[in-house]
């Protein structure tokens, strides 16, 4: 099955591109690394022609709300019209667990926007919420970080590893399209504050962890469940303690 990994040059991408060809597919990575651009619409029409199934894991690289909202939704709206003048059966977006949960986060906000424009158009879909990766726990100590201090609040989070993801993503993109939204998760729950915590004892990171319900995650009030998934979410295999042992030289490289 020939699928287009959009955005395929990122951590996701990257990896969903190697475990699609690892499962005999054919998998073509679209970035602008690769003459691809979603936002100038450069070489779309040649790398969609002829695919079944299209992954768009694209991010922006601003921060800034409007640039966010902004690239999301010219990305998506290029994207949907490419792939339906090349007759692409089934476009999946990789989205947020919580995502409609957190208005005050301006990324939040734009793929909530990303995500209507494929729930509005004409193109079968399905959309992949996703809870944090593992491989994203250091930037979130860093993000919450303040002279050595990280503040978290105690909200409950289930992570999940980018490669279960990345499994979760091709078995949805070559079944049939839900015209709905999925969740995908990690086997585990933890408290926010307890997670880094050992994260970093793990990387050997002094930075004390501070437990503070109103530190904002992201920008981000969160809720008890704001990180968690509903009741029913693709779960993934692999356990933190795993992750960690498989990752451990990275992580310490990370401290």
């Amino acid at each position: 099955m020939k699928i287009v990994v959009v955005g395929g040059s990122g951590l996701t991408g990257a990896t969903l591109v190697k475990r699609l060809r690892m499962h005999g597919h054919e998998a073509l990575s679209a970035s602008p690394s690769s003459g691809v651009n979603t936002i100038t619409g450069a070489g779309l029409d040649s790398v969609l022609r002829g695919s079944e199934a299209v992954i768009d894991v694209t991010n922006s690289r601003s921060f800034d709300d409007t640039a966010m909202l902004e690239f999301f939704e010219t990305s998506t709206r290029n994207l949907l019209i490419a792939e339906a003048a090349a007759e692409v059966k089934h476009h999946v977006i990789l989205s947020v667990v919580g995502a409609d949960h957190m208005p005050d986060s301006g990324y939040m906000r734009a793929k909530i926007a990303q995500e209507n424009m494929a729930r509005d158009s004409a193109m079968p879909f399905t959309i992949v919420r996703a809870t944090q990766y593992f491989e994203f726990l250091g930037s979130i100590a860093n993000a919450s970080a303040d002279q050595g201090t990280v503040r978290l609040a105690p909200a409950l989070i289930q992570p999940v590893a980018v490669d279960d993801v990345a499994e979760i993503l091709i078995d949805v993109a070559i079944g049939a399209p839900a015209n709905n939204t999925l969740e995908a998760a990690g086997p585990e729950r933890f408290r926010l504050d307890e997670l880094i915590r050992q994260y970093l004892q793990a990387a050997r990171d002094a930075r004390k962890v501070v437990t503070d319900p109103s530190a904002r995650y992201f920008g981000a009030k969160l809720e008890e469940h704001t990180l968690t998934p509903g009741s029913s979410p693709r779960i993934g295999s692999t356990r933190f303690e795993q992750w960690l042992d498989r990752n451990s030289r990275e992580v310490r490289s990370k401290s």
